[in-house]
């Protein structure tokens, strides 16, 4: 038996079609591209305005994710693969990865295996500069924010009330909270500070809320970066850097355009985390697809607690998108871990755990089916241990809610080891969908999260600490209870424990914190003990990753 191929492997050994071919496929020409060399572009958008939005839209969403792996972004791209091999012209839709994850634990985020999207070094490390100019425009306006303070305070900012960090995109926990403005009365005011990580954020979840650069410029104008001494909210055109936060972006709002291994088109543009923001690629990329194909594949971050309720919630609130079939990917493995299995035992059949794990399963597509109201396929990623009896067991435990189970090959087989789920993904896509919002914009912030936490996670209600309390009271005074909310959770359990696996109940939500994200669109609520700016594992990937003379990287994954 032959070893298997890593992902990098797959990926440095695939041969590329010049990135103007592979837009041809999807009727753009090469005067409305802008090459960053041969195998990647941007695609000016502002000439395709004018087409009609014609293609069924498909949503890959997961069970909450787990040591043993599930697969969604392999899935998706796969999904695709088929769709086009079955002769149906789509494209996908992906974030674009983050680099403290690929340094950190979690690795990149282009597939695997045999359903990539590639240049895969190139996409999961510094790609088009997207994520450099999101860090360069949110730390100008700190740096303007700053100098304003420092320069007179005209606007009578109370710098202890300062809201607006710095980024940089690195999983670096020893910048979460800093003292800056140290030194000399030339080396501006002391205050307490600290730095998010890039994908986290107002920046990137305002530019993948945006539909064109115009709508950029504004959101990023309504941004609160600060409070004045007698609690009135300053925003980013308070001190007029939004055009120059605009400028830096001007390029990077234009989605980029690769190729999975199958030479199928890809946007991959933009990438807020699902667990601290909104979890889609940009509204940009999704859009301009949804003119150029037949279907659209996208994702949306970590499980459907967190980046499809988000994506519905407010991407489809904000843009009237809607999706026509939705694919909750799981693995018979992750199930059994679910059902208490130890990650060492996985590849034992064991059907009572992975009975017992099915309820997380179950749980994401009751929400799916019955809160929101969309069709929706399980797409059951297979792996060589998976034993008939576990998949038959997954196949009745969905068919009693009336949803089918298909396995999917993609990993081992490319496009066509999805070809029966892309059957089952087109069949879905013509049946009727009634869809609905988890909550009514109009209500107010708490009740809002009321609903979220019980009719998704199926928690018992959601408490608020003495701080959040106050927040709450000042977000619906200075007007921004009208927004959608956006809750910052663990992805590893319905419950703002990460130890709480399956479908927990008798658990109530904290809300420690609440942030408005006005360019966005939505109200911020920090729960449990997530954090903005995440730390490195005890053995970061990065400890693994190396590259030679001649200038092959190893380790990257």
């Amino acid at each position: 038996m032959s070893e298997l191929k890593s992902d990098i492997q797959i990926a440095r050994e695939a041969t590329m079609l010049p990135i103007s071919e592979v837009a041809a496929k999807v009727g753009i020409v090469d005067e409305e591209l802008e090459h960053y060399g041969k195998y990647k572009a941007k695609v000016d958008v502002n000439t395709l305005r004018e087409r009609p939005s014609k293609a069924k839209l498909i949503l890959v969403t997961a069970i909450n994710p787990t040591p043993a792996g599930e697969g969604k972004t392999t899935t998706s791209v796969g999904l695709a693969d088929a769709l086009n091999m079955s002769g149906h012209k789509t494209m996908l839709c992906l974030r674009e990865p983050s680099l403290g994850p690929v340094f950190g634990i979690k690795g990149g985020a282009a597939g695997g295996g045999y359903a990539q999207v590639i240049p895969m070094e190139d996409i999961n490390l510094h790609f088009t500069g997207d994520l450099h100019a999101v860090s360069a425009a949110n730390n100008l306006c700190a740096a303007m924010l700053d100098n304003h303070i420092k320069q007179g305070n005209a606007l009578g900012i109370d710098s202890r009330r300062v809201v607006w960090k710095r980024c940089v995109d690195m999983n670096d926990r020893q910048l979460r909270n800093v003292v800056d403005g140290m030194g000399g009365i030339n080396d501006g005011v002391v205050r307490e500070d600290g730095f998010d990580i890039t994908v986290a954020s107002e920046v990137m979840a305002s530019f993948c809320m945006a539909t064109d650069l115009q709508d950029l410029k504004e959101r990023l104008g309504r941004m609160v970066i600060a409070y004045t001494y007698d609690q009135k909210p300053v925003t980013v055109a308070d001190i007029k850097a939004q055009g120059a936060m605009t400028a830096l972006l001007k390029d990077a709002i234009n989605p980029n355009l690769v190729q999975t291994l199958e030479h199928n088109p890809a946007f991959v543009h933009g990438g807020p985390f699902a667990n601290i923001a909104h979890g889609c690629n940009s509204v940009m990329a999704t859009t301009t697809a949804m003119k150029l194909a037949d279907y659209v594949v996208t994702e949306a971050g970590f499980g459907a607690d967190l980046g499809a309720e988000k994506f519905l919630d407010i991407k489809c609130r904000a843009t009237g998108l809607v999706p026509d079939a939705v694919v909750v990917v799981a693995t018979v493995r992750a199930l059994k871990y679910n059902g208490g299995v130890p990650r060492s035992e996985l590849v034992n059949e064991n059907l009572e755990a992975l009975d017992s794990g099915m309820v997380n399963l179950l749980q994401h597509v009751q929400n799916i089916k019955e809160v929101f109201g969309l069709s929706v396929v399980v797409a059951l990623n297979a792996f060589p241990t998976d034993t008939q009896a576990e998949l038959n067991l997954v196949q009745t435990r969905c068919g009693e809610l009336g949803v089918n189970v298909r396995l999917s090959e993609v990993w081992a087989k490319g496009g066509k080891g999805g070809l029966e789920l892309a059957k089952e993904v087109i069949r879905l896509c013509e049946q009727p969908k009634s869809f609905r919002f988890a909550y009514d914009v109009s209500e107010s912030i708490r009740t809002k999260l009321e609903h979220v936490a019980t009719r998704v996670y199926h928690a018992e209600g959601v408490d608020f600490t003495r701080g959040a309390e106050r927040q709450l009271e000042q977000l619906e005074y200075n007007g921004f209870g009208h927004l959608p909310v956006c809750v910052a959770k663990t992805q590893y359990s319905f419950s703002d424990d990460q130890t709480l696996l399956g479908a927990p109940r008798d658990f109530r939500i904290m809300v420690r914190e609440l942030r408005v994200s006005a360019g966005a669109g939505f109200v911020v609520a920090l729960t449990g003990n997530i954090m903005t700016m995440p730390g490195l594992p005890k053995v970061p990937a990065a400890e693994g990753i190396d590259v030679d003379e001649s200038g092959h990287i190893t380790g990257l994954f």
